[in-house]
């Protein structure tokens, strides 16, 4: 698989190690990262400003900004701020645990997207998957409705992000799509990547027909909200992803193979040395209209109830 013009207009950069959930599907946990690397986890603030200037020249044209948990770095607002003024549409995604409406109010000039992870609304399974705030206390249906009711109270458009696992295969989650209505509900296979997940994915892991059922469960939401599904083979090889150290990675062969630093050798060089499939990221829905959103609240208010 090699790199493919055009460049992938869209590009993920994982800027923060750490996370305060473990998740144990997590394709991204860095642990290839040595403390001799990059012993804080993380680029400095101007390193990691260095990384967005150069992927803006590149020609990508949304970044999303991801980790381990994105909204640990105290510095987010500045890339945020400074990749929407280099003319970039933007984008978090986010376990949701610390979002607050301060945070909210204080970037809805700057930043257009939040993607929200929401892969169990009953705190047991959440608890088995390892989606506990600061290994304590699980996520539940409240939070992420009250989560969801905020971020389109401020404008944003809203994601969900669903990782279909052994855990939550059989769950129904029709009920509280059609309630929080996000603009795009991705869902995706459980994915095992050498050196990230290994040890755990294998008791997590679905079969492409169990993913399918869980599409299957949800097609009564078609027309009402963008489903988009992902499986192993339509994720591999069709991401454009940085990680923390500032490199270009791909998947495509199992694990993470990395770039040298884009701050050292400039952002097309090091893209050319990783593999993706420009046909791939098509195929998958990559590519849609993520200028446009349509999210100010007029249906909806903190409390849920319509106005």
């Amino acid at each position: 698989m090699e790199i493919s013009n055009p460049i992938l207009p869209s590009v993920n950069f994982h800027l923060w190690k750490s996370c305060n959930m473990r998740c144990n599907f997590c394709f991204a946990t860095f642990q290839d990262i040595k403390e001799s690397i990059l012993p804080k986890g993380h680029l400095t603030r101007e390193e990691s400003l260095g990384v967005v200037h150069e992927l803006a020249n590149v020609g990508f044209k949304k970044i999303t900004f991801a980790g381990g948990e994105p909204t640990l770095c105290p510095w987010l607002p500045d890339l945020i701020k400074t990749a929407k003024n280099l003319g970039l549409t933007t984008m978090i995604v986010s376990n949701g645990s610390i979002l607050n409406s301060n945070f909210l109010e204080d970037n809805k000039n700057h930043l257009d997207w939040i993607a929200i992870s929401v892969d169990s609304l009953n705190p047991e399974t959440n608890r088995k998957i390892g989606r506990l705030v600061n290994g304590k206390e699980p996520m539940s249906i409240d939070t992420y409705k009250s989560m969801a009711n905020m971020i389109k109270h401020y404008g944003y458009g809203l994601k969900i992000n669903t990782v279909v696992n052994n855990a939550n295969k059989t769950e129904d989650m029709n009920t509280f799509i059609r309630y929080t209505k996000p603009q795009r509900w991705k869902v995706l296979q459980a994915l095992s990547i050498q050196g990230q997940n290994d040890r755990n994915t294998g008791r997590f892991e679905v079969s492409n027909h169990e993913f399918s059922g869980f599409i299957d469960k949800h097609k009564t939401l078609d027309g009402i909200v963008n489903m988009v599904a992902e499986s192993n083979d339509a994720m591999i090889g069709s991401y454009a992803m940085v990680d923390p150290e500032g490199r270009f990675f791909d998947d495509v062969d199992g694990k993470h193979g990395y770039s040298d630093p884009i701050n050292k050798v400039g952002g097309l060089k090091a893209l050319k040395q990783v593999r993706y499939n420009y046909d791939k990221f098509i195929e998958r829905g990559g590519q849609y209209e993520w200028e446009k959103i349509t999210t100010k609240p007029k249906h909806i208010t903190l409390s849920g109830e319509t106005a």
